[in-house]
């Protein structure tokens, strides 16, 4: 009985996880670091980490909204531009996309393997 209670559990996680992955990929379009370079000049670059993350480093052109203070700043991002996120690793920024999509705004991307895995330009010392 324990074990067909585990598998149960593990079948609607994995089912819910698959699941929001693919509703994901509606309205968030996940780019390589070439493509978000390539990108990001024509639109509005958005640091989603808490800021002392933003000062020890970030993309250069990047301005910091915090996850954390996305809906109280929401008059700050247009809804005419595309709209590029990326945070340390990916998830925050995928997080900030639902809400954004929520919030209404379209035309929303991120980065593949956050900041971590970004090869351009930085600026330290915001």
């Amino acid at each position: 009985m324990g074990w067909v209670s585990l598998i149960i559990v593990g079948v609607v996680y994995l089912g819910f996880t698959f699941g929001a992955r693919w509703m994901q990929k509606r309205y968030l379009t996940t780019l390589s670091d070439d493509e978000f370079r390539a990108g990001c000049r024509k639109a509005q670059l958005i640091d989603v980490r808490e800021l002392d993350e933003f000062k020890k480093g970030h993309i250069l052109g990047a301005r910091n909204i915090p996850l954390t203070q996305m809906k109280l700043r929401k008059t700050e991002i247009r809804h005419d531009m595309p709209i590029y996120l990326y945070d340390a690793n990916g998830v925050r920024s995928a997080r900030a996309a639902s809400l954004l999509k929520k919030m209404g705004f379209k035309n929303l991307y991120h980065l593949q393997g956050g900041f971590k895995k970004w090869s351009g330009k930085i600026k330290t010392g915001a």
